[in-house]
């Protein structure tokens, strides 16, 4: 399908997708956005006029706040139909997400990556950028927020998630993808929930944010060294948000002087409200203070939660944001 004239930005960040093998060093972020582009069969057919930005070149483990929040206000300014970024996967599923919540407007965001270096046989990222760019220039995208484009299946930011090391079907989300690029066509076949804005230009308070994955046997030992390091904390808990009894008494206490937001360890489904009364389940935990993360697996409730905190919420503020997920 040809979209003659739509205009597409590609961002890159670096990551594998931008990595060759390095004699005797392995891979590193090497190639430029220009690179990137030129190594795409069969991008000249589609019409696309594309602009091409060399943001950062670094892997996905290193990109930062500061990175994912300038990209944001880069994207503001940026004339064009729709934008690609490309970086390392090792955090796609929280940078998407960042930029889910700090972006507006119709125009599609995409992010996309590889799995295998572009020295690899079977390199994944040409593929991968072909489809993004499809997508970005679609109007079948616009207003679903930001999207992440792997193996052709198209990922809601908020949904999607990295589970696997080295495949390059490693991108999934629950309930599923919400859409799919088949014979050049975009299909989008779900709309996400739209997600809360922030102005990137006002996350500016210093905040540090952690997750504590709770495992079995875990007596709380940990927990309070927490509370002179950060400022809020996500609690990945078992099941549908569950603690041993151990912890509990530990992270009431933390729930007295920071945020404190309780998801599931299993990455999909909600935080009950009142199905379990033992000690450590969640309606004992939530009746402590603690915050329900509702639907958002600890990563992006972390992400969600740190952004609140860089903009100067409270407790109160924040416990709303959370109760707005559905």
């Amino acid at each position: 399908m040809s979209h003659d004239g739509r205009r597409v930005a590609v961002i890159s960040l670096g990551g594998t997708i931008a990595m060759t093998a390095q004699a005797g060093d392995g891979a590193t972020p090497t190639l430029a956005a220009e690179d990137l582009v030129a190594a795409v069969p069969g991008l000249a057919d589609t019409g696309i006029l594309l602009e091409v930005h060399d943001f950062r070149r670094l892997p996905g483990a290193s990109l930062a706040f500061p990175d994912l929040l300038e990209l944001a206000v880069t994207i503001e300014t940026l004339a064009v139909d729709g934008v690609v970024v490309t970086q390392g996967t090792d955090t796609i599923e929280e940078t998407a997400y960042l930029l889910d919540l700090v972006t507006t407007g119709d125009k599609p965001v995409v992010v996309t990556g590889a799995m295998r270096n572009a020295s690899m046989a079977g390199a994944d990222g040409p593929a991968n950028v072909l489809a993004a760019i499809r997508v970005a220039a679609s109007d079948e995208a616009r207003g679903s927020g930001c999207v992440v484009v792997f193996a052709e299946e198209i990922h809601a930011a908020r949904w999607v998630r990295k589970t696997h090391a080295t495949s390059p079907t490693a991108f999934v989300s629950y309930p599923g993808p919400i859409g799919y690029v088949a014979e050049d066509r975009v299909r989008i076949t779900a709309r996400p929930v739209s997600s809360p804005g922030f102005d990137p230009r006002a996350a500016t308070a210093s905040a540090k944010t952690a997750i504590y994955t709770v495992s079995l046997g875990d007596d709380g030992t940990l927990l309070p060294v927490l509370s002179d390091h950060v400022d809020g904390l996500v609690v990945a808990g078992f099941g549908a948000g569950h603690v041993p009894a151990a912890c509990v008494d530990a992270l009431s206490d933390l729930a007295k002087g920071m945020p404190v937001i309780l998801t599931t360890r299993t990455g999909s489904g909600p935080v009950l409200q009142r199905t379990y009364g033992f000690p450590g389940s969640e309606s004992d935990l939530l009746g402590r203070s603690l915050i329900s993360g509702s639907t958002l697996d600890p990563l992006k409730a972390r992400i969600l939660l740190q952004l609140l905190l860089m903009t100067g919420a409270d407790t109160d503020q924040i416990a709303t944001a959370f109760r707005a997920i559905s």
